[in-house]
């Protein structure tokens, strides 16, 4: 099965500045394919007293699965996931110009938090699907128990399994202020034991968390790089405030800094500068709900905000892993 991690960044660029995810699913499936975001029907050990309650301050009611396809019944109690699959299709029908291959990307809330054989019928299920090609579960380091890990390595054999972690930052301080609910520590020891099942892990950052200075940031960044390839792919966020979270409150009360989308662009340039050529770019920025977006407003205007990334790009003569290892 290819890797995602052992790909090469000559071929993948294919004359772009930034070894894109779409890049590395043409190089690999011969083709496009769509992501379809699915609610796996579970909670998140942060909101339910377990770890916390309220979850993490920029986290909305839907746990970061506003785009979802699924119900909120409880575990065990879900529509099945060919169905689910199928809702989901037709959410992006509009937006597509042919049908398939899939990646069944478990976006809502914490999705290994849930027993094993819970998480074996609804993966399995998803990835016998004949139109998935890949399995992507957005989890926490501190749901990934070793025969939850064994399922999903399991699974790898099948299909390929990509395993996203939110880490966010690695400075403590803005990772308590935030309520992310576990130690860097945590997240070193899971993610070895990802690489030693084999598994592909993508790791969430956000840029702009209040309190950060463009330094920390970029340390955060040097970290992501410093462990690859254990680390095969990132997605950079843009800091989002959205209705109906604690960020927003702090953000009415007080607003803070965030970044212009010409800070903003120039400096997700700079992050990619420091990662390897072959680390696999998932995402530049993301774009919460229109409904519920506050703040920044530029970031609502995706095509916009994309377009300047490719002149900004041009302008810098600019390419990921330019500064890498320097």
């Amino acid at each position: 099965m290819k890797d995602m991690n052992r790909a090469s960044p000559e071929q993948s660029w294919d004359g772009r500045p930034f070894y894109s995810l779409n890049s590395w699913l043409k190089q690999t499936f011969g083709t496009k394919v769509y992501r379809l975001a699915l609610d796996g029907g579970m909670d998140c050990p942060n909101r339910d007293g377990t770890v916390g309650r309220g979850g993490c301050i920029f986290c909305s009611g839907g746990g970061s699965g506003e785009f979802a396809a699924g119900q909120r019944t409880g575990a065990g109690c879900q529509p099945d996931v060919w169905e689910r699959i199928e809702a989901a299709k037709r959410l992006v029908s509009n937006k597509i110009a042919q049908d398939g291959p899939y990646i069944a990307y478990f976006q809502s809330y914490t999705n290994t938090y849930a027993p094993v054989e819970y998480l074996r019928e609804l993966f399995e299920r998803a990835v016998s699907h004949p139109e998935v090609a890949a399995l992507s579960v957005a989890t926490r380091p501190d749901c990934l128990e070793p025969e939850k890990i064994r399922l999903l390595s399991s699974l790898n054999q099948v299909k390929p399994v990509w395993v996203e972690l939110g880490l966010q930052t690695i400075h403590q301080k803005t990772a308590d202020w935030i309520r992310r609910g576990y130690t860097l520590s945590c997240f070193e020891e899971t993610l070895e034991r990802l690489r030693q099942a084999g598994l592909t892990v993508i790791v969430h950052l956000i840029l702009g968390l209040p309190g950060e200075t463009k330094e920390q940031m970029l340390e955060s960044v040097d970290y992501i790089a410093t462990h690859a390839p254990a680390i095969g792919g990132i997605k950079l966020q843009l800091l989002h405030v959205l209705k109906g979270t604690d960020l927003a409150e702090m953000y009415e009360a007080e607003p803070f800094w965030m970044f212009s989308m010409d800070e903003y662009v120039d400096f997700v340039i700079t992050c990619l500068e420091h990662l390897p050529p072959s680390m696999v770019i998932h995402r530049l920025t993301g774009d919460g709900p229109k409904k519920l977006l506050i703040a920044p407003a530029w970031s609502g205007d995706k095509k916009r905000v994309l377009n300047a990334f490719t002149r900004r790009f041009r302008q810098r003569g600019a390419w990921q892993g330019r500064l890498y290892g320097t």
